[in-house]
């Protein structure tokens, strides 16, 4: 059982670490824009 467990560990790492390449940039479309604005916060009144 440890032995699985240790797998799943060590392909957990193989697959979070890049191993498919350097991370490359997503290649934006002509004419589409994407913008957003968020906020988060507590209102309260005393």
């Amino acid at each position: 059982m440890m032995r699985v467990i240790l797998s799943f560990a060590v392909l957990a790492v193989l697959a979070a670490c890049g191993a498919d390449g350097a991370p490359e940039a997503p290649k934006p479309k002509p004419g589409l824009s994407i913008s957003g604005d968020a906020r988060m916060g507590v209102v309260g009144t005393l």
